[in-house]
């Protein structure tokens, strides 16, 4: 499977890549092959052994609490080796997780547990106050705290691998938040895609900065690390993230770019990479990657990758490992991913793929023909490599008729070394508006005085490229970063001019 990416690590690495019907057997396979291995770093360290042996206890705790299989348990967790040993205890048991985004409040969490009817939700200690109306309201849904832990075994449960293994929210940047359903299947698939397309990936060092709620954290940070046997340090506080590197030395990182971003900013003011020297690869997504990050951190010594994922996709569908040769692209598409592109939209079916939204009706906008429409706009080149044109919700009809992309004008807009971020969006007037976030590190290390002015040279050079109907009527410095979701991606429908 996934032939196509064999070439790029050696012959016993790509070896050890394998597949397994659920998370149980993947568990199994890590303990046995790595129980000695450091697998959590999280205050102390936690053997792959010691993990499992909690995981065990764990599993007690959610019998006793009548969270048995096939029920649903709900983990409110920040990341912590508390969320850890729950979610793979849960996983392993057949009691599917709702992962609850820790910035929800106490009405939210209520409304979630309730209505999905949980069995139970496993809560960190410091979150007391998200539960206390579940705890007054519905007694029936058993609290169980994160530390909580039995000395008795309970062992894990060979779970079937079309049997759901989560349910996590999309990240609603453009509309309501849903709740994604994920099979052991698909979410095995997701964790296995990460392997591919790097040259050294087993017995590693992660460093977790983003949010195990998310998909691309819990798959791409959590998953992944464990089924290579690799070693995940847990930053529970991203002011503290780079004393954390120091410490642990990463030697890969899973980051969306505005992190990425931040840290090269940092590296040209002080001299150094700031991800520290050990660092060779960071697998980047979740939001559109500039390709200025990629030959950036080349010069660092280290490979950025950009792939292409959704939280419905169980996270990757594509990675780049040919991303010196094509930054603009999100790389190759995945084994067991089907796939069309229909009026430039990329429609997806496949085992990593999710079994629908929570709310039925959700769903019947989502999907046609067996296939799950994406929203991304695509175009795939002569070699396979997947490239994203913009999104088919944010496409901006002109009072000509014309539509505009705003995606595909804002890689244009970023590929300008002084530009950081961007967002292109049309006035009441129904011009386009280039709003742009200067890479200020270096428009100081260039000497460039007038900022407008140079930027707005920037963008009639590549205005002078593009058809009349595209090209930007306004510019906008600003001095401030864009709001931001929980994943770091521009919050389109809180930034620029939002038609109410």
């Amino acid at each position: 499977m996934n032939e196509k990416f064999k070439k790029y690590t050696d012959e016993d690495t790509f070896s050890k890549i394998v597949d397994f019907p659920n998370i149980t057997s993947m568990w199994a396979h890590c303990v046995s092959a790595y129980g000695d291995n450091i697998a959590i770093v999280d205050s102390e360290s936690y053997t792959y052994n010691k993990l499992d042996k909690d995981v065990c206890g764990f599993r007690t705790v959610l019998k006793e609490n009548a969270a048995l299989p096939g029920s649903l348990i709900g983990i409110l967790c920040p990341n912590s080796y508390g969320f850890v040993k729950a979610y793979l205890a849960a996983a392993t048991f057949g009691t599917p997780a709702v992962l609850m985004p820790t910035h929800l409040d106490e009405m939210t969490v209520f409304g979630i547990a309730s209505k999905f009817g949980m069995k139970a939700v496993v809560y960190d200690e410091s979150l007391e106050e998200k539960v206390k109306v579940l705890r007054e309201k519905n007694p029936a849904v058993a609290l169980i705290p994160s530390s909580a832990l039995s000395e008795e075994k309970t062992p894990a449960v060979p779970v079937p691998s079309e049997a759901p293994a989560a349910i996590l929210f999309t990240g609603g940047t453009t509309g309501k938040s849903k709740g994604a359903k994920l099979s052991q299947r698909a979410v095995i698939a997701g964790t296995r895609n990460g392997c591919y397309g790097i040259k050294e990936i087993f017995e590693q060092r992660y460093l977790l900065v983003l949010p195990l709620t998310h998909v691309f954290g819990l798959i791409r940070n959590l998953m992944t690390s464990l089924y290579t046997g690799s070693a995940l340090y847990i930053c529970r506080n991203n002011k503290d993230m780079f004393r954390d590197v120091a410490v642990f030395k990463p030697t890969i990182m899973v980051l969306v770019p505005a992190l990425a971003e931040m840290a090269l900013n940092l590296s040209a003011q002080f001299g150094r990479n700031m991800w520290g020297p050990d660092l060779k690869t960071i697998i980047c997504g979740a939001a559109p990657v500039a390709p200025y990050l990629v030959t950036e951190y080349d010069k660092l010594g280290v490979t950025l990758l950009p792939g292409y994922g959704l939280t419905e996709s169980a996270n990757l569908v594509s990675g780049n490992p040919e991303a010196l040769n094509k930054p603009e692209s999100v790389g190759l598409i995945y084994d067991g991913m089907e796939y069309k592109i229909v009026d430039g939209e990329l429609w997806l079916k496949g085992i990593n793929m999710m079994d629908g939204y929570v709310i039925p009706e959700d769903n019947d906008i989502a999907y046609e023909d067996g296939y799950f429409k994406t929203g991304d706009l695509v175009r795939i080149d002569d070699e396979g490599f997947l490239y994203i044109t913009g999104r088919t919700k944010e496409i901006i009809v002109l009072p000509t008729g014309e539509n505009v992309s705003p995606a595909e004008l804002e890689v244009k807009f970023c590929a300008i070394d002084t530009v950081q971020d961007c967002l292109v969006f049309d006035d009441d007037n129904g011009r386009l508006v280039l709003e742009v976030l200067p890479r200020m590190t270096k428009i100081k290390a260039s000497g460039i005085e007038d900022i407008y002015g140079h930027i707005k040279a920037e963008v009639d050079r590549i205005n002078n490229t593009l058809p009349s109907f595209e090209r930007i009527n306004k510019l906008i410095i600003r001095d401030t970063d864009f709001v931001r979701t929980p994943a770091m991606k521009i919050a389109r429908n809180l930034n620029g001019n939002v038609k109410k």
